[in-house]
């Protein structure tokens, strides 16, 4: 990561503007601080202190304005998958790890497509595949971290940044396995699990589909089975 270019504040409704003067190249968004809606319970949460989002472009030229840009749980796991290649964040590695990232989780451009929010009514009818997956797998990661009792749903989307940095999705940074103990507090601490990024995403989105009181894009489990199969058969491996 280089010196600091620009910086800016989110809206109420997360967008944000950053005026980056005459730098050309990489660009790496980092994210930090205040709260969030979290999907699972539908409530304020404060981002866990130490917790991060990330988004890096491959190519900015100086002078241009660039808008969209999302940054989210599937682009902080790029982030980290371009830093761990050999190399580090060049462009060609963002640009490879975020079209992992995204066919991982079927979503075509994680820069660019923004999420389909599953708290407010109706959002899944008009969004396409790209928008229903992409928010529904972020919906997964809310929920479970709330399964496993986490108070900061922030944690579980670090766990994911470090599990995704290999290029495996195994509950493993490298040959280590990850500790949840400092992922915000997970009850009774404890290891990530080997699957937490494949079936057990699969289990969380399952049921958070399926408990309307949150669910409110419209969206069953029939419209989310292809992704839904699909991790619950990957082996893992980003790609």
């Amino acid at each position: 990561m280089g010196a600091q270019i620009g910086s800016g504040t989110t809206d109420a409704q997360g967008n944000f503007t950053i005026s980056i003067g005459s730098f050309s190249g990489s660009v790496m968004l980092q994210m930090n601080g205040e709260s969030y809606t979290d999907e699972a319970t539908n409530t304020s949460m404060a981002m866990n202190s130490g917790d991060v989002m990330t988004t890096v472009i491959p190519s900015v030229v100086s002078g241009s304005m660039m808008s969209g840009i999302q940054i989210t749980p599937l682009t902080s796991m790029a982030q980290a998958r371009a830093h761990a290649i050999a190399g580090g964040m060049t462009a060609e590695n963002i640009t490879a790890a975020n079209t992992a990232v995204g066919s991982y989780f079927a979503v075509n451009d994680i820069l660019h497509t923004q999420p389909m929010n599953p708290l407010v009514s109706g959002s899944g009818i008009g969004a396409d595949t790209n928008m229903r997956n992409y928010g529904m797998t972020i919906a997964a990661m809310s929920q479970e971290a709330a399964t496993l009792g986490m108070p900061f749903s922030s944690g579980m989307i670090t766990a994911m940044m470090d599990d995704a940095s290999d290029g495996t999705m195994n509950g493993m940074m490298g040959s280590t396995t990850i500790s949840m103990s400092g992922m915000g507090g997970m009850m009774g601490g404890g290891m990530m699990s080997s699957t937490a990024g494949t079936s057990d995403l699969a289990t969380a989105m399952t049921t958070f589909i399926n408990n309307t009181a949150v669910n409110k894009s419209g969206l069953a489990t029939t419209d989310m089975q292809t992704l839904i199969t699909k991790l619950n058969g990957s082996n893992g491996t980003i790609q």
